[in-house]
């Protein structure tokens, strides 16, 4: 069952303009595509536009994402909300790791995975990432260090491997991936 707090959350607003000159809404509704569920974890998409370019708010097409896939493209920002819940009590190892390895497949970042002795699903991104904890605990893993984050704090995470992990029950973030491209 999804948690209800995430499903009125993982809701998206997205402004453009008439050709009246008018502001108005283009997207009024859920995430445009995910991979999971809020309670066991996944990547629940918002918008993915290419940076550079010309800002047309006459454009009304939508930009979520059809397919989750864990980076931008190169020259783009991507905006989507993921959800983690904590590993189950008494699971093997190596059965965490496999399942991390095929959910990493399913959004085309196996190749992400690093020391999953570290954790299940440590990996890098080639991002810069702003990531807010939106409700749940949770925690940060980095190479040598672990922080805990509480709602509404923020992590720049600045294409470094890492991991996180939920505490008690599922965490919710909303996250803004912009290319290490536009980043230089």
């Amino acid at each position: 069952m999804t948690h209800p707090a995430f499903t009125e959350t993982m809701h998206r607003v997205v402004t453009g303009e008439g050709g009246d000159g008018r502001s108005l809404v283009i997207v009024d509704g859920p995430p445009s595509a995910m991979i999971g569920d809020p309670d066991l974890g996944g990547l629940f998409e918002i918008w993915h536009e290419a940076l550079g370019e010309p800002l047309d708010p006459k454009d009304a097409r939508d930009r979520g994402e059809a397919r989750p896939v864990l980076s931008p493209a190169v020259g783009h920002v991507k905006v989507r909300w993921f959800a983690i819940a904590p590993p189950p009590e008494g699971a093997p190892p190596e059965l965490v790791k496999a399942v991390a390895r095929q959910r990493f497949a399913e959004f085309e970042a196996e190749d992400h995975l690093r020391d999953q002795d570290r954790h299940p699903a440590m990996h890098q991104t080639d991002t810069l990432d702003i990531i807010c904890l939106i409700s749940g605990e949770a925690s940060l893993i980095l190479d040598d260090s672990e922080t805990r984050l509480k709602p509404g704090q923020i992590v720049i995470q600045r294409g470094v491997s890492h991991a996180w992990t939920a505490h008690g029950g599922p965490a919710l973030f909303l996250a803004v991936l912009i290319d290490r491209e536009l980043a230089k």
